[in-house]
């Protein structure tokens, strides 16, 4: 093929991208604003991320400042809190994934098998209900409900004849306040995703299944499930995704003395390193490790979901 011939179709196909543009403008239009968002708010403080491999001086600013490399990085690597705040990561993570994926899944599953609609909707707006409830609204009745001598949950135990539990301030019981705190308010919204999936499951499959003589369990295992199977998948792929990226709100609300132990995270050492301590450069560091780390484990789950059940997000 000539060159001329080459600069031809490539000056054809630029037309042919304008003139798609042109024709769908307002489509482009409605996705400026979250454009925009990303580009602003994600993409350009990224120039401030070399601040981690400086001894960053606000005075002198981010070129002002000395270049120093990994020397951040090695510092946390060689603390002697870097496995105690990897281990209460991957701790609160894991067990969320375990507890809270889980689940959402089974919520919708039930929900979907329930045929009286006051009662679904009633049910629906219960369990969603928690969402909104704001972090710190929510940890102040997780609180109150766990005080050890005027909680509600403390009352049941002595009732039941045991001696009350000091939920919040015995580091054991740290992580279980937090995920299932989490599942109370988060199970029923998350079931939202997967009731639009199960709506779009062929009834027709359902169908030939009752007169084949399946029962209803029958049903939700071999129509249900794998009809929700991928947007399982791609839930899964953004969980594992994150999994290092816990929000530090709501741990912090809960923290105390006492359970720090196990309830000082990653998130919220480099709140307490950085806005707290003014150590900018070496929070910027831990941060930075965090995230490259939630990008190795999203890309790896996601090939991984790609070979075995053909699902990924890319």
């Amino acid at each position: 093929m000539s060159t001329a011939t080459q600069q031809k179709e490539a000056k054809s196909k630029k037309k042919l991208g304008s003139s798609k543009i042109l024709q769908n403008w307002q489509l482009y239009i409605f996705i400026l604003p979250a454009f925009l968002y990303f580009l602003i708010f994600h993409y350009i403080p990224m120039y401030g991320v070399q601040i981690a491999f400086k001894d960053f001086i606000p005075s002198l600013g981010i070129w002002g400042s000395e270049w120093v490399g990994f020397e951040h990085f090695i510092r946390f690597f060689e603390s002697y809190y870097f496995w105690d705040l990897i281990k209460n990561t991957l701790g609160i993570s894991v067990y969320e994934l375990i507890v809270g994926f889980p689940l959402p899944i089974i919520l919708a599953l039930a929900i979907n098998e329930v045929k009286d609609g006051l009662y679904k909707r009633t049910v629906q707006t219960v369990t969603y209900a928690p969402h909104f409830i704001s972090i710190v609204v929510m940890t102040g009745m997780v609180i109150a409900f766990l005080a050890p001598t005027t909680g509600i949950i403390n009352h049941a135990i002595q009732l039941l004849g045991f001696e009350p539990i000091s939920f919040m301030t015995d580091p054991k019981w740290f992580k279980t306040v937090y995920v299932f705190s989490g599942v109370w308010q988060n199970a029923g919204w998350g079931t939202i995703i997967y009731l639009a999936a199960l709506a779009g499951v062929d009834t027709q499959q359902h169908e030939a299944a009752i007169v084949d003589g399946a029962s209803r369990l029958q049903r939700i295992w071999y129509i249900n499930i794998p009809g929700i199977f991928p947007t399982m998948v791609i839930l899964l792929i953004l969980n594992v995704g994150n999994m290092l990226a816990i929000g530090f709100e709501k741990i912090l609300l809960l923290q105390n003395p006492l359970n720090l132990e196990s309830s000082n995270v990653i998130a919220t050492f480099v709140y307490q390193a950085g806005l707290l301590d003014g150590q900018y450069s070496f929070a910027s560091a831990v941060g930075l490790f965090n995230a490259v780390i939630n990008a190795i484990l999203l890309i790896s789950v996601n090939q991984i979901a790609k070979k075995t059940s053909e699902t990924s997000l890319w």
